[in-house]
């Protein structure tokens, strides 16, 4: 199918499967739901005339925060199927955190869980929501309801621009609030073809996920590489090491984030027999360690292929599927991609052989700027057009790209982004803490694990628990520290300020 792919437009790539093999299986869950790509586009042009009744037009935000099903994943390709703007939110925000998102995205619609509506709608009222619909886990909700009696219409398909925005996902720096980072149609579309081409996507293929939908990952490289192909989808609903590994025996393709990798090797059950009908594992969303990559090779047979993805840019790089499969690299430039490196102080591009540098970023991958943050978009994206990531890297001595390191203190546990400042503000405000810093330490399950190190008030008796609890209900669960460490002073630069670094140093063996 790979020469039906559209590069700028990914209502193409329904049509084409329905050209194809209209019966063919697209997204199920084993043992419950199925949809064949005729009952998909059945239920995604129910979905969109039912938003479309709720006065969503192209354009508009339309914000979930459900729990992974197929149905939520068709809610996804109805919105991109209609125009709608997509906002995919984590399902372990707290309603304090979700009144930032719905006042800052400013949707149209929100959709949520049916056990949550009565939590979450006066908090999607105060933030001037016009509409709450709900999504279950069982093909039930207000929503589904509403599409069963909505008239299925091929009128309703999105036919602007392939540069209208398409999806709308919030992502964590090291400062402030989260920004939601732009990505347009074509983003999404020509992303996707580049993995096909680089991953050898075919229709025969069938992806094993057990990834979350609202995170780019499982819903943007898994999800949109699988349709733009013509493949099918098996949807598990969280990661569980022997759903995994039984699951194997009917797919292709296994894409997952470093602890995921760590706990298959934890598992006996892990042989090449039981990963013998698997032909491509990925991991991304976090540095995968080396000794993860060898013994993974050592157990299966299998050499994982490992890329270099952001929320704003999607994939970058990808270690070949045909070639080394370098452990601690993360491959090549994908197709129409463009990477550089600059020196951080001056921006200047660097041509040396080995120097590190800041990552920058050229292409039709790249999200067109920050939600209502021109300053932030002029600041990360040059004139010419290539996007400061913030990451340190090199290339060696065959061009595979290795990230080095952050030049900012982005924290990444199990796949997902955390920031400091936010986590620092709640802890601040706890009565007994002077000061606080948190930094992101070594961790052989989380790659890294979100730790606060703290400076009590003289006399106050603060105590890891209270700590703990003083956050409690205020920040995700992946948000809260793993551990709180305490102190009597931050080492600190010239200019008094903390030395992050140094810090990270000195704890670093805290969970290995």
């Amino acid at each position: 199918m790979t020469e039906t792919i559209s590069r700028d437009d990914p209502n193409v790539w329904m049509s084409a499967a329905l050209a194809s093999n209209p019966t063919k299986v697209f997204v199920e869950v084993p043992g419950n739901a199925s949809y064949t790509y005729a009952a998909a586009d059945e239920l995604t042009l129910r979905m969109g005339a039912a938003m479309r009744e709720l006065g969503v037009v192209p354009g508009d935000r339309v914000a979930v925060q459900v729990e992974k099903s197929p149905e939520a994943f068709l809610l996804y390709l109805a919105c991109l199927r209609t125009g709608a703007v997509f906002v995919p939110l984590n399902t372990a925000y707290t309603p304090a955190e979700l009144s930032y998102f719905l006042a800052d995205a400013e949707p149209r619609l929100f959709v949520v869980q049916p056990k949550l509506e009565a939590l979450l709608e006066p908090i999607a009222r105060a933030a001037g929501v016009a509409h709450v619909a709900t999504l279950g886990i069982v093909a039930d909700g207000s929503l589904l309801r509403a599409a069963k009696e909505a008239q299925r219409s091929s009128s309703l398909l999105f036919a602007g621009s392939s540069d209208s925005l398409a999806a709308l996902l919030y992502t964590s720096g090291t400062t402030g609030r989260s920004k939601g980072a732009m990505l347009t149609r074509r983003n999404l579309a020509s992303n996707a073809a580049a993995l096909v081409e680089a991953w050898r996507f075919e229709a025969r293929d069938v992806v094993l996920h057990a990834l979350p939908i609202y995170h780019a990952h499982g819903l943007f490289i898994a999800g949109n590489t699988t349709l733009a192909a013509g493949a099918s989808l098996r949807f598990l609903n969280r990661f569980d090491v022997d759903e995994v590994i039984s699951g194997m025996a009917k797919a292709t393709v296994f894409m997952g984030v470093p602890t995921h990798y760590t706990r298959l090797l934890a598992s006996p059950e892990l042989s090449p027999e039981k990963t013998r009908a698997i032909r491509l594992f990925v991991s991304g969303s976090a540095p995968l360690l080396e000794e993860t990559h060898r013994q993974f090779g050592q157990r299966t047979g299998h050499h994982i292929v490992e890329r270099y993805a952001m929320t704003e840019t999607l994939v970058n790089t990808s270690n070949p599927y045909d070639g080394e499969r370098r452990p601690g690299a993360v491959g090549f430039p994908l197709p129409e991609v463009e990477i550089r490196l600059t020196a951080p102080e001056t921006g200047e591009v660097l041509r040396d052989k080995e120097a590190v540098g800041i990552i920058e970023v050229r292409g039709p991958n790249l999200f067109s700027g920050y939600w209502r943050n021109p300053e932030k978009t002029t600041a990360d994206i040059r004139e010419c057009g290539f996007f400061i990531t913030g990451d340190l890297g090199r290339f060696d001595e065959d061009r595979y790209l290795h990230i080095v390191g952050r030049a900012k203190d982005l924290i990444i546990s199990g796949g997902l982004n955390v920031y400091p400042k936010e986590i620092e503000a709640e802890i601040d405000a706890i009565v007994g803490v002077q000061e606080c810093a948190v930094i992101g330490l070594p961790h052989p399950d989380f790659g890294e694990a979100v730790t606060a190190v703290v400076i009590p008030s003289p006399g106050m008796g603060l105590t890891e628990d209270a700590l703990a609890a003083g956050i409690k209900g205020k920040l995700a669960r992946y948000k809260q520290p793993k551990r709180f460490l305490f102190a009597s002073e931050f080492p600190r630069n010239a200019l008094g300020k903390i030395q992050k670094n140094v810090l990270r140093d000195l704890y670093k063996d805290l969970y290995l």
